[in-house]
């Protein structure tokens, strides 16, 4: 094996799982409140439903849980592609101030919110620099 694999292999173990956790916390914080109080946070879609919530978060964490095994055991670019995406979904939380503005959403909604956008940020760091790293290993 390459010295430079093992370099990335200590890379990604290291810094992948602690960023997938914590945006995987993040986001079921941020889905259950949105699921448990609902009807609280301003403008949502009357369409919208408790259960419509908790689907969407197990959609989203199947991106991130699909990216993963990819990574681990079949296809590690494709794995940190989807990783990136699962990363860069984090965002969608921040759809919450289109609707509403900051000041409309309580000190909870507001920090669920944040917390999973910045943790969806570390995730997409790490899934885009270790993307990045192996694709140079591979051109080396």
């Amino acid at each position: 094996m390459h010295s430079k694999d093992l370099s990335f292999r200590g890379r990604a173990s290291m810094g992948l799982p602690p960023a997938l956790a914590l945006y995987f916390i993040a986001s079921l914080a941020h889905f259950v409140h949105n699921a448990e109080y609902l009807l609280e946070y301003p403008n949502m879609p009357e369409w919208l439903t408790r259960g419509g919530v908790y689907a969407s978060w197990c959609a989203l964490t199947a991106v991130g849980a699909t990216g993963y095994v990819a990574y681990r055991w079949l296809a590690p670019r494709v794995g940190l592609a989807l990783l990136t995406v699962y990363g860069a979904l984090g965002y969608a939380g921040l759809d919450h101030y289109v609707v509403a503005p900051v000041s409309a959403h309580t000190r909870m909604m507001n920090a669920t919110i944040v917390f999973e956008a910045a943790a969806g940020t570390v995730l997409l760091a790490v899934s885009v620099y270790l993307l990045a790293a192996k694709s140079s290993i591979r051109a080396t």
